[in-house]
């Protein structure tokens, strides 16, 4: 089965467009974890048992287990294991190099890390993102409209036939679909410019960031998809999920703002 089905139907068994981002950041930790002799990953395996119920899928940006080193990654592989195999889970890592390069990093997020998807950068072309498409069972989230303040720079751009910059990208990018499992990245803070992205793109599978502490609200992403059965998306929160509470209940106030937005999106 392809990723982008095997995404569709597990939201609908699941009954969720819920992805929850596990950008754990030790600073950010409640005092009752930081006394374990693993707080990072103490804090994620709460997080998951509190919530891996209504969710479909796990983001974790590699970032924040890069910039620990070497023992970064030993917490990112522990992380991994922690997450039922039922879920998905996409290395928010925003790859993109030539085409040799990209081999190795689809290598090292797929076959070392285990994920099931990953988020790139498409600004290089087709031979920097088709690595990471070879296996039709695991995703790739193509960045075409960002929810960061900068994203105007350069993705709302008009090209020469007037067409903003992401549409041109989200044309594009569903002529790479051939094995069914390409996906557009979305910021929530663009309600407008999704809509149409989704329109000129109607048949891939959409990640949604940006709800929450970014400004996006899930009330107008759930209304965009409301008439749409061929775009299977899932909307990511991160801070607003995992640092819902700074005390001893932090997993259960987690549990409570994450059933909040399923149940906003359904």
């Amino acid at each position: 089965m392809s990723f982008n089905e095997t995404l569709k139907s597990l939201i609908k068994s699941k009954k969720s467009h819920l992805c929850i981002g596990l950008d754990v950041d030790k600073s950010k930790l409640p005092q009752s974890v930081l006394s374990t002799d693993e707080p990072i990953l103490t804090f994620s395996q709460q997080i998951i048992k509190y919530t891996e119920d209504i969710t479909v899928v796990y983001k974790l940006n590699l970032a924040f287990y890069e910039a620990l080193g070497e023992k970064g990654y030993r917490i990112l592989k522990d992380t991994l294991s922690m997450i039922p195999k039922e879920i998905l889970t996409i290395a928010d890592a925003k790859r993109g190099d030539i085409g040799n390069s990209s081999s190795k990093y689809a290598e090292a997020v797929f076959d070392d890390l285990g994920f099931d998807a990953v988020t790139v950068n498409p600004y290089m072309g087709f031979d920097s993102v088709e690595p990471f498409c070879a296996n039709p069972e695991k995703g790739v989230f193509v960045l075409v409209l960002t929810s960061n303040k900068g994203s105007s720079d350069f993705q709302q751009i008009e090209s020469a036939n007037g067409i903003p910059f992401f549409l041109e990208v989200a044309r594009k990018i569903t002529e790479w679909n051939g094995n069914d499992n390409i996906g557009m990245v979305l910021g929530a803070t663009h309600p407008e410019e999704i809509e149409s992205a989704v329109k000129a793109a109607p048949k891939l599978s959409v990640l949604i960031p940006g709800v929450g502490n970014q400004g996006g609200e899930g009330s107008r992403v759930k209304n965009i998809f409301k008439d749409n059965d061929q775009s299977p998306f899932i909307v990511n929160s991160s801070r607003g999920i995992i640092y819902a509470s700074s005390g001893e209940d932090y997993a259960v106030k987690a549990r409570e703002v994450a059933k909040e937005l399923r149940d906003e999106l359904n």
